[in-house]
């Protein structure tokens, strides 16, 4: 999801976050804890806001994804939205949280194409000291394991410009099917990019399940 569809100009609405502790059944009312053996994935919180910061906004991070917001306090509004667009059944977004640590240093993004999240588009951004670290493998498991099993999505698509190695290489490793290039489809700097289209369908999750083993939910 290099087109992210957050647009700071459009946020006018106040910060309306989950109340703390409270476990919900129902991941439009708040997201579950997806713990893995190196990372925790959880709801956003205001205090994430910093990390992010500073994490996303680096050049190598920032080059093939949407301009992400310029500062703290723009962080804090793209974490009011996504609790706004959870709630209403559009959007979810999880926090990667490293063991250890309570800091968030970075995201996975699945927003619906369609209503009733029959298929959805997802993406992520992980800051770049954690390239390499196996996170991204394990928190995209667990991402999709929750969608198909829990969202009961049935495709999931997913976007990366051709120059982006890393990305694609990333999602080839999960197990993500190459469809097609999508010529010029994403601006970035004031320059048109082509994109390879993913796509992982519900079957292809139930085949790689036997792999990956059970989520773990908190």
């Amino acid at each position: 999801m290099e087109k992210m569809p957050y647009q700071a100009h459009m946020d006018s609405e106040p910060m309306v976050l989950p109340t703390a502790g409270v476990i919900e059944t129902d991941w439009r009312n708040a997201l579950p804890t997806l713990a893995g053996t190196r990372m925790t994935l959880r709801e956003l919180r205001p205090s994430d806001a910093t990390s992010l910061f500073a994490m996303l906004t680096t050049e190598e991070v920032s080059r093939f994804i949407s301009p992400p917001p310029s500062t703290v306090e723009g962080f804090e509004r793209f974490i009011a939205w996504t609790a706004r667009q959870r709630a209403a059944g559009e959007y979810v977004c999880f926090a990667v949280v490293p063991h250890g640590s309570n800091a968030a240093v970075g995201l996975f993004q699945v927003r619906s194409l369609e209503p009733g999240f029959g298929s959805a588009e997802w993406g992520f951004a992980l800051g770049s000291m954690y390239w390499g670290s196996g996170m991204f493998v394990e928190g995209a498991r667990l991402v999709l394991d929750f969608v198909f099993e829990v969202m009961r999505v049935h495709r999931v698509e997913a976007r990366a410009a051709i120059r982006n190695g890393r990305g694609n290489g990333a999602l080839r490793k999960i197990g993500a099917v190459q469809e097609g290039v999508l010529r010029r489809s994403f601006l970035r700097d004031g320059e048109y990019l082509d994109q390879v289209l993913w796509s992982i369908v519900d079957e292809d999750w139930l085949q790689a399940k036997a792999v990956w083993g059970p989520r773990v939910v908190h």
